[in-house]
């Protein structure tokens, strides 16, 4: 062994993955869905950290409902290194939400897509707290939502966070009308998640899907960050995909310095 090598310096650890989940077999899940392996944050750290990415943006996982406490134990236990997005409903208080500021979460998101997923009522007595301490709110939708979307960011001037490519899959036409409220979305300065590959009609290595990154990151300029959807719930834990490998479709479609921005926009967007 080198003396350099037994010298150099730890790897930096400044990267952000904009969307991982963490489960607990012992926490209780809402009926109808899929029923989630145990996944702790300090698997999730492990494998982040080969990436240089040391900052999770922990995302509630619509299995939990509205029951945050894993996610903000979480939150707790590492001060000030993550970030989270939670779900909740209209009886949420402004003590609460500021509470759970203090700890780091920045954002409230609604799931248009899962069998268990919420709807859009809380929203309206949310508004004014959300607006108060800057946060966003986050939509894991169908591109046949971006409209919709797209009316209520215009009327609540709130951020807008939307996962998974919002949602532009692999089969999705050019000229479909969603490519034109996501083009509005970005007016609205929204922010796109460059994640959930194998949601979006395409298999590794995601071939398919270089056009659609290229083209949404046209429209959002530099309001992309990336994410790895770990624990990847749509596989069986003994077939997940590496970290890596959900990483390197960002760098094919962008190239390196652009897909590295990607990655260190997060300290920008969850601040």
């Amino acid at each position: 062994m080198t003396t350099a090598a037994i010298s150099a310096p730890p790897p930096r650890l400044d990267g952000w993955d904009a969307h991982v989940h963490i489960f607990d077999g012992a926490v209780a899940t809402q009926p109808g869905h899929y029923q989630p392996a145990h996944h702790p944050i300090e698997h999730i750290e492990a494998e982040a950290a080969q990436l240089g990415v040391g900052h999770l943006v922990l995302v509630q996982p619509s299995v939990y409902g509205t029951n945050n406490r894993l996610i903000l134990d979480a939150l707790q236990a590492r001060p000030g290194r993550h970030r989270a997005v939670v779900v909740v409903d209209e009886t949420a208080s402004p003590a609460a939400l500021q509470a759970m500021h203090q700890l780091g979460v920045r954002g409230i998101r609604f799931n248009l897509v899962s069998p268990v997923g919420n709807g859009l009522h809380a929203l309206e007595s949310l508004a004014g707290p959300l607006r108060e301490m800057g946060w966003h709110i986050q939509w894991y939708a169908h591109p046949h939502h971006l409209a919709q979307i797209a009316q209520v960011h215009h009327q609540t001037r709130l951020p807008c966070v939307l996962d998974h490519l919002a949602g532009m899959h692999a089969a999705l036409p050019a000229t479909d009308a969603a490519w034109l409220a996501l083009q509005q979305l970005a007016e609205l300065g929204a922010w796109v998640k460059l994640s959930g590959w194998y949601r979006l009609r395409d298999q590794a290595p995601y071939a398919g899907l270089t056009s659609n990154i290229q083209r949404v990151a046209a429209l959002a300029k530099d309001r992309l960050v990336w994410g790895s959807d770990w624990p990847h719930t749509a596989f069986e834990t003994t077939a997940m995909p590496t970290y890596r490998s959900v990483w390197t479709p960002v760098v094919d479609a962008l190239g390196e310095a652009r897909a590295q921005a990607a990655l260190a926009a997060g300290s920008q967007l969850y601040a």
